[in-house]
């Protein structure tokens, strides 16, 4: 991993926080520790779909990053239920966006496996078109 993967992006506030979508422990702790390095705050996890359903319908963050495949369940409900909220998300996914049915195929979306600077380039991205 080179230097620049982990300094801080200079738009990077920790009042923006992230609510993670990942069925897999390992890979969701990975992600939270990518996140937590790029000085993001991790707002709440989710492993099962029902949990971050409810979740989704009054947490609070500013995105959330979600794992398509939920232990053979796909996320697409709590997608539409940020999407009902106005809070915007980005996919997880091994495979790519071409993987994503119509209505979410726009969606910005990391492809597994990714490394520090895919997610810090696709949020800093989003964060900074938004300010």
């Amino acid at each position: 991993m080179s230097t620049s993967a982990l300094e801080r992006p200079s738009r990077v506030r920790s009042d923006q926080r992230i609510f993670v979508v990942e069925d897999e422990f390992l890979i969701r702790m990975l992600l939270e520790d990518m996140l937590d390095e790029l000085g993001y705050a991790v707002a709440g996890v989710a492993g099962r779909l029902e949990e971050a359903a409810e979740i989704a319908k009054s947490g609070a963050f500013d995105l959330a990053i979600l794992d398509v495949n939920l232990d053979g369940e796909d996320v697409f409900p709590v997608a539409d239920i940020l999407a009902g909220r106005g809070v915007p998300f980005v996919f997880v996914t091994g495979y790519g966006g071409r993987g994503l049915p119509e209505p979410y195929c726009s969606r910005p979306t990391l492809q597994k496996p990714f490394q520090i600077d895919d997610l810090s380039k696709t949020l800093g991205a989003f964060f900074t078109d938004r300010e």
